[in-house]
């Protein structure tokens, strides 16, 4: 089953509502133990893809997500702008000159992001960053696509099953990449902001394509309401 561009042109669209609806709570939840900018460096960028979007040249799918990680390298602050612009570059780069990509395409593209933002900030799974939640997923994508599965909404179901779980897997342990990092212990008993917007974006995803899903971790059913 094709996914077509439209569908990742609302994704994005979608995506840039939830972080600028969220600008203030993921901020908030940066500040338990980072230094509390995270929502509104990304809600800075998301601002002017949101406004922009539907009206950037995008001929194929790699050049409209290549222009997105242009906008997000250049309007992001913080670490967040080098890690999620990395992300949409590296994804670019496996979706150039297609208007439509197959799942096994589409996970190759997260694959690709993925490696991208793990060379990019040097984390790796365990470090209680937004790849806790995006690696797992990677490897649902990997095997969906290798087993040949169609049902498009139950998979993006189970992906974001698996970010909003990451939420609470993870909640205990200690930061070792970001601002968290350097508070030690103290970083243990929060949620990662990175990983609770992973799981919030794939939350909204499903309503915006008509999936069911109700979240389980508390932050991420906050920033769904």
């Amino acid at each position: 089953m094709a996914i077509s561009q439209a569908n990742i042109e609302k994704a994005i669209d979608t995506t840039a509502d939830t972080v600028v609806r969220n600008e203030l709570y993921f901020s908030d939840l940066d500040g338990l133990a980072g230094d509390g900018d995270f929502g509104i460096s990304l809600a800075t960028g998301f601002k002017v893809i949101k406004k922009d979007l539907p009206e950037i040249d995008k001929p194929d799918v790699g050049a409209m997500l290549l222009k997105l990680s242009m906008i997000v390298s250049k309007h992001v602050g913080g670490s967040s702008g080098p890690i999620w612009g990395t992300g949409f570059m590296k994804a670019a780069l496996v979706s150039k000159g297609k208007t439509e990509v197959s799942l096994a395409e589409l996970a190759g593209m997260v694959g690709n992001a993925v490696d991208g933002i793990m060379a990019r900030g040097g984390a790796q799974l365990g470090d209680k960053t937004l790849l806790d939640a995006l690696i797992p997923v990677r490897e649902r994508l990997d095997a969906a696509a290798a087993a040949g599965e169609t049902d498009m909404g139950a998979l993006l179901k189970s992906c974001a099953d698996i970010a909003d779980g990451a939420v609470d897997s993870t909640r205990s342990l200690v930061a070792h990449r970001g601002r968290a990092s350097q508070v030690g212990a103290r970083s243990a008993d929060t949620p990662d902001p990175g990983i609770v917007a992973i799981a919030t974006i794939l939350t909204d995803w499903c309503k915006a394509f008509g999936v069911e899903r109700a979240a389980v971790a508390p932050e991420v059913a906050k920033a769904v309401a």
